[in-house]
């Protein structure tokens, strides 16, 4: 099978003169970082990237720690019947996708492992696999993408996405990469096309992180984070069919519209607002929107209920439970989503600007909370006010299993997990959105997946 055998590496030599070490290794199963994971004859835990579960591969040691060591992949041995060959043609040393080498029913079973393990370990929670609902669509799914741009020596430019086993490098990627919507690949070719020698016409800087956003109506907004003077906006997006907006994000300063509209024109389910270059919205469209409907057919009927809505963002959950008849209070700590989800409006919604820990008490008593909080975690300030105060449910939307486990286990004073399903808006990496359920402990009832 083409791609299944790397080259080489054992020849190579340590800087200490001696042969790398080698072994043979069986792959049980994905870790949370999209590495096969297997164990040594020492009995460490190994973990190898683009190895699939029940293979036996031959690999190089790259790292080697008391409990556990990293592997090079060198060649399968025995292929498991769930691997294909990337279809990206920048797969094989790209660091962007981490599981394109298994087919996507495999990808949707392994995820659903990593939250069960993470649950079970960090959380003392002991629940079957969940169901992982997939993405409806596998490839070209993000309408936001972030690639690092490196300056050189004598003017030379690298930009696109860190390589595999040497994050410090950067894999040049062109707009064939499986991971941008459409309107995303087609600006990204263009701009680099024009942004001249050196880069010249983006801000000056050895490190810049180019972050595309595309709307539903297909048009892109540029952010710019890093680097120092303003270089050549105005030039840039004349010159770039499709680029609409053109943010710069320097370092300790706040963002800055450089050239271009400073909002843009998207629709989100059944609303229409504008957004500006640094607001947050999920990146798999499609996939949100089955997200977000579960989330309403969790919270249920909510009419005459409080409910809080704690890092809300742009408030499309808020909005939608307030219309649904509940008292919301959306707690937020960035002032341009707030100006977002106050722009679209909704009767019996309050917002309240800056961080949950500090603002979550005086919102409480509510009948449900929804949080939503970033890959952190929720804060234990906000998790000791939760228990000192406790809703009837509340309903967590997580895009990290390790730190959803460490959330619930602090949370079990007070609730039990009811409910738990994941959700796949990242296909073709490690990540998953998992929406779970608590209900006060007397109130309880068997979790389901």
């Amino acid at each position: 099978m083409e791609g299944l055998v790397s080259t080489r590496r054992g020849e190579r030599r340590g800087s200490d003169g001696r042969a790398p070490r080698v072994e043979q290794v069986e792959i049980t199963s994905i870790g949370n970082g999209g590495e096969g994971v297997g164990r040594l004859a020492d009995g460490r835990a190994v973990f190898v990237h683009r190895t699939a579960p029940a293979e036996v591969v031959r690999i190089e040691l790259i790292t080697m720690k008391p409990r556990w060591a990293r592997g090079r992949l060198l060649e399968v041995l025995e292929a498991s019947p769930e691997r294909r060959d990337g279809p990206c043609p920048h797969y094989a040393n790209c660091g962007g996708c981490t599981l394109e080498h298994l087919l996507y029913p495999a990808q949707l079973r392994a995820k659903g492992r990593i939250v069960a393990d993470a649950l079970r370990r960090i959380g003392g929670i002991t629940v079957e696999p969940p169901n992982v609902v997939p993405s409806p669509a596998e490839f070209n799914y993000r309408n936001r993408v972030s690639f690092a741009l490196h300056r050189g020596a004598r003017g030379s430019v690298v930009a696109g996405f860190h390589a595999l086993h040497a994050p410090d490098d950067i894999i040049p990627i062109d707009g064939a990469c499986l991971l941008p919507e459409e309107s995303i690949g087609q600006v990204w070719d263009r701009l680099r096309a024009a942004w001249g020698p050196d880069a010249r016409m983006l801000p000056s800087g050895e490190r810049l992180r180019l972050t595309l956003r595309a709307t539903t109506h297909g048009s892109v907004s540029l952010l710019i984070e890093g680097g120092f003077s303003r270089g050549r906006p105005e030039e840039l997006l004349a010159a770039v069919d499709g680029l609409a907006a053109i943010w710069h994000h320097p370092e300790a300063r706040d963002p800055e519209l450089l050239a271009g509209a400073p909002g843009l024109p998207e629709s989100w389910g059944d609303e229409s607002f504008e957004l500006g270059g640094t607001a947050f919205l999920q990146v798999n469209r499609a996939a949100a929107a089955v997200l977000e409907a579960y989330v309403m057919e969790l919270a249920g009927d909510v009419e005459g209920q409080s409910v809080v809505d704690a890092y809300c963002g742009i408030g499309i959950h808020a909005r939608r439970l307030a219309r649904a008849g509940a008292s919301v209070t959306g707690i937020e700590l960035d002032p341009t989503a707030l100006d977002v989800a106050e722009g679209v409006g909704a009767d019996g919604i309050r917002y309240l600007n800056g961080r949950v820990e500090n603002l979550l008490g005086e919102a409480l008593p509510a009948d449900l909370v929804v949080l939503n909080p970033p890959r952190a975690g929720v804060d234990p300030a906000a998790i000791d006010t939760l228990l000192a105060e406790p809703p009837g449910r509340v309903i967590y939307i997580s895009c990290d299993p390790a730190t959803l486990a460490r959330d619930l286990k602090r949370l079990a004073g007070a609730f039990h997990l009811t409910d738990i399903r994941c959700f796949d808006l990242f296909p073709q990496t490690a990540h998953v959105e998992t929406v779970v359920q608590l209900r006060t402990r007397d109130e309880s009832a068997a979790p389901e997946s």
